[in-house]
């Protein structure tokens, strides 16, 4: 899967997917990721590719031009990728989102910075816009990096088998069940016998109870979307009286 970001500072981006598990997959080839810096489209000598806001207002606002000539070029090859922009206005990003991406062959992602960019552009070029969360950052490189590096991880190769994401946190609506190592005791916290047992069924069974409450425990918004069986909530009740 190819990846390419337009921002101001790409160095943001390829410093920090450059290593760990994006480092890998890129390194064999199994994605792309390319950060494009606008400023090679500034309006003048200068690197300018801001000015004040029409209307009033604070801070500097990021003019179309440079934003469109950036996505030009990458679109030289006649084929538009899927483009977003990352913004506190998008849909707050879910696994159900970032399974979608992962399903592109080409995805753009692109950074606002000061006060944003010209609201006309994003209009003629996203597909959509995303958050990574309802709150404001300095600019969209970070939520970026996190957009490509959870995409990554659904992307055949990237991670060593299936099981490495299908258990995890929010596959299937539900929180990831608590995980221990050793050693057993830990100040006087002992990882649970069932654990221990080597009986795969009732671990299998234990975790997915857990895993419910789990997210009753810490999300509730969360729970409350889930169809629990009659049989499953006796499992919940008996296993809270026992932690």
């Amino acid at each position: 899967m190819r990846f390419t970001v337009l921002t101001l500072f790409p160095d943001q981006i390829t410093d920090h997917l450059g290593k760990s598990i994006t480092g890998k997959a890129m390194q064999n080839g199994i994605i792309s990721v390319e950060a494009k810096d606008i400023r090679d489209h500034a309006i003048n000598s200068y690197g300018k590719v801001d000015d004040t806001l029409y209307g009033g207002g604070t801070g500097m606002l990021m003019q179309c031009d440079p934003v469109y000539d950036s996505w030009k070029e990458i679109c030289s090859d006649g084929n538009k990728p899927y483009t977003v922009y990352v913004s506190p206005k998008g849909n707050v990003l879910n696994q159900d989102k970032v399974i979608d991406l992962s399903k592109k062959d080409h995805l753009c992602i692109i950074c606002g910075h000061y006060e944003g960019i010209d609201s006309r552009v994003i209009d003629e070029i996203c597909d959509e816009e995303i958050s990574i969360g309802d709150y404001v950052l300095t600019g969209g490189e970070l939520a970026a990096c996190v957009i490509i590096d959870s995409v990554s991880r659904m992307i055949e190769g990237v991670l060593p088998n299936q099981e490495a994401y299908s258990n995890e946190s929010h596959m299937g609506g539900v929180l990831e069940a608590p995980q221990y190592t050793k050693p057993e005791n830990w100040h006087d916290r002992k990882v649970p016998d069932v654990l221990l047992s080597g009986d795969l069924k009732k671990i299998q069974d234990y975790n997915r109870i857990m895993s419910l409450i789990e997210t009753m425990n810490k999300r509730p918004d969360m729970f409350d979307k889930l169809e629990i069986t009659e049989d499953d909530w006796q499992k919940i009740l008996a296993l809270k009286k026992s932690l």
